[in-house]
């Protein structure tokens, strides 16, 4: 073959090679890359969907139709840095776990991924030319689900502040028991378990919801916070590691999700949906627009928080493969991204906690998908 010819065959060759990475769940990522650190693109094409035609998002994380001006925010795109992450393709997601469940399990920051995920695969079922969407919401308490008609899938929330349970005593009160788990029966049978357990371990006050905590057969009015998060961690790993069967169903826990208040108190005021911390303005994620800076190597000092450092150490001493959807430092640069004063009818304040929907939370569900995809390779 000639040498010119030769040069023609080769650049095809790898003009189709990069066409094909680029094609929406085509190929997983490396293993051995890290999907968590890298930076925040602007794309046009974003966000993945609308959420004004998605029909599960609650008012609170609603920030369009809540007044919020300016969408920014919605137009940023995550890139590893040393690596591709595959277009999200709901379909594939759709297709890969029909007849199967995935369950959030975990607070209102597991909400957000939730209802992320539901309008993502939603977006996608209702694609050019497809057919109506036939999806739908049962929401209760404990337990909220969207089932995809045409996939038997249902995609679940378990709303469990702490994952251990907090039992109401007579004569007692509130007691946060951190070696019970009762109601972790209801989360066997998911073939996708994703939990979520901190914020609230930080509250104080009117936003403290328990009034005594159990360790053992110990009884105290308070504890270090850190270290209760340790035991009570502990009691879900050991659960985890005694009941889950790895071969059919797969368990990620959700990182940190950092808040962005002026202050320690104000995070300690924040509460779960619905409840926010007072106004005060700068410092705070009101009227942000753009991420703080772009890349997660200028993130949170380059060290991992303590209970990050709870988290992992957990995780690292299970038995069962647990995947850690490490959203710490990505989520840590998007200030913008917040509700902020765009929390809903009826809720004056600031919340710094949460985030819009469409937005962050897509970026959660986007690498889960590529850990996914990963994990099947």
């Amino acid at each position: 073959m000639a040498p010119e010819r030769r040069r023609c065959v080769w650049m095809l060759i790898m003009i189709i090679s990069l066409a094909a990475a680029a094609l929406p769940g085509s190929s997983a990522p490396a293993a051995g890359c890290d999907l968590f650190q890298g930076r925040w693109v602007a794309d046009k094409s974003y966000p993945l969907y609308d959420a004004s035609a998605c029909p599960f998002v609650p008012d609170v994380f609603d920030c369009r139709r809540n007044g919020r001006p300016d969408d920014a925010y919605l137009k940023f795109r995550w890139s590893p840095a040393n690596c591709l992450l595959p277009r999200f393709d709901g379909l594939d997601f759709l297709r890969r776990w029909r007849g199967k469940t995935v369950m959030f399990v975990g607070d209102s920051l597991s909400m957000n991924q939730w209802v992320s995920l539901a309008c993502m695969l939603h977006a996608a079922a209702a694609g050019p030319g497809a057919p109506a969407v036939r999806a739908t919401l049962t929401a209760g308490e404990p337990v909220s689900s969207v089932r995809f008609e045409d996939y038997d899938l249902v995609v679940a929330l378990y709303h469990t502040t702490f994952l251990v349970d907090v039992v109401r005593e007579e004569g007692v009160g509130r007691v946060l028991k951190l070696d019970s788990m009762r109601n972790a029966t209801a989360w066997l049978g998911a073939h996708l378990l994703v939990f979520n357990t901190w914020h609230w371990w930080t509250y104080r006050g009117a936003s403290q919801v328990w009034d005594y905590v159990q360790d053992g057969n110990n009884t105290y009015r308070d504890m270090d916070r850190l270290t209760a998060f340790s035991k009570g961690l502990t009691t879900w790993a050991r659960w985890v590691d005694a009941n889950v069967d790895a071969s059919k169903t797969k368990v990620f826990y959700q990182g940190i999700s950092p808040s962005h208040y002026m202050s320690k108190q104000q995070e300690g005021d924040a509460g779960a949906a619905g409840r926010v911390a007072p106004a005060t303005g700068g410092g705070s994620c009101l009227k942000q627009t753009r991420p703080l800076q772009e890349a997660t190597d200028a993130a949170g000092g380059g060290g991992a928080t303590p209970e990050q450092g709870v988290v992992r150490g957990v995780i690292g001493g299970m038995r069962s493969p647990v995947a850690l959807l490490d959203i710490t430092a990505l989520s840590q640069l998007r200030i913008d991204a917040h509700p902020s004063v765009y929390a809903g009818p009826g809720r004056d304040g600031m919340d710094c906690t949460h985030w819009c929907i469409a937005g962050l939370p897509d970026a959660w569900n986007h690498i889960m998908y590529a850990m996914l995809l990963q994990q099947q390779a």
